[in-house]
């Protein structure tokens, strides 16, 4: 049983000094390996473990051909800038091979589990002689995997599996008490710019998760072109998170007086504080507009846009 530890009851320097301890108890005089992702909760257990650490933790970027445009070398970029070395690990076809052919949503998730956990950090942990995986799991993952509502790609332990057995590593998680309020305090606490610490949230198995049906290559550029559109539009609402999703089925739409068969973008924007209830935000229906003309035009192949209104239950934050 993991014990809580709310914002409320949260103090950040104790934590952090705790936790720092804590995981230089554990690694010793080894290494460790941390994967990055940019956001919030990897982004913070990255500066938290070379606070701890030092050269002693190698830091990588996936690049798992799933990721925001322009995402990885974003990301490298600004933490270069805070004094961590990061290398961009090009692992796309890899990723993309073992989603070929899937279209259940947990076939899904456990094929970026086994890619990430056994092919691609199997290999990183090997070459490195890392003994220990340091990684940015939330109670909130925890939850949600346990309850059965949604199989999160980095929760091991509490479902009975070792990962030491399963691929050769132990995995430290020094957020695991916490949830994305608490893990933004924290990443604050560190020193991650406000970009970083407040930044809305992003699944683990990135943009998979917001394909709905088989991940291709030019499924996932269209809802990468998708997602670019609504974050650039909507970061200045306030909400916790915001998406964009791209349905299974084509649907009939219209172009220059004749029938034309196209895709759909389904787009959602929440309210919440730590993910476990969510309401949809009641964006004005002139940003509504904009988004979906905006979308249709700059997004091939799109020609219905959508907005979810459903709240959290029953509904999930992502689609996937």
């Amino acid at each position: 049983m993991i014990t809580e530890i709310t914002a409320q009851d949260l103090n950040t320097g104790q934590f952090i000094e705790e936790q720092t301890e804590e995981i230089k108890s554990i690694v010793g005089n080894g290494r460790a390996i941390n994967a990055l992702s940019g956001g919030v909760d990897s982004s913070t257990v990255t500066l938290l473990g070379h606070r701890a650490l030092g050269e002693k933790l190698r830091t990588v970027f996936i690049e798992n051909g799933l990721m925001r445009e322009g995402e990885p070398e974003w990301v490298v970029k600004l933490f270069h800038t805070l004094g961590v070395k990061v290398e961009l690990v090009d692992a796309r076809k890899e990723f993309l091979s073992a989603l070929e052919g899937l279209t259940d949503p947990e076939e899904k998730r456990e094929a970026i589990t086994q890619t990430f956990y056994k092919n691609v950090f199997g290999r990183l942990v090997r070459e490195s002689g890392a003994k220990h995986l340091l990684q940015g799991t939330i109670l909130t993952d925890v939850d949600e995997t346990v309850a059965g509502i949604k199989r999160q790609h980095n929760v091991f332990e509490q479902l009975g599996i070792d990962p030491q057995k399963a691929f050769g590593y132990k995995i430290i998680e020094p957020l695991i008490q916490l949830r994305k309020d608490g893990v933004r305090r924290v990443g604050k606490g560190l020193g991650l710019p406000e970009e970083l610490f407040a930044r809305i949230p992003f699944p683990g198995p990135a943009l998979c998760a917001r394909v709905i049906g088989a991940v291709t290559p030019e499924r996932i550029e269209t809802v990468r072109r998708a997602t670019a559109i609504v974050e650039r539009m909507l970061q200045g609402s306030r909400a916790f998170q915001y998406m964009a999703i791209l349905h299974e089925d084509r649907v009939t739409g219209m172009r220059e007086g004749k029938r034309d068969f196209g895709q759909q973008i389904e787009i959602r924007c929440w309210e919440s504080v730590d993910a476990r209830t969510a309401t949809p935000t009641r964006l004005p229906f002139d940003t509504l507009e904009t988004l979906a003309r905006e979308i249709i035009q700059g997004v091939p192949g799109i020609v219905s846009v959508t907005y979810n209104i459903a709240p959290k239950p029953p509904s999930t934050i992502e689609a996937v």
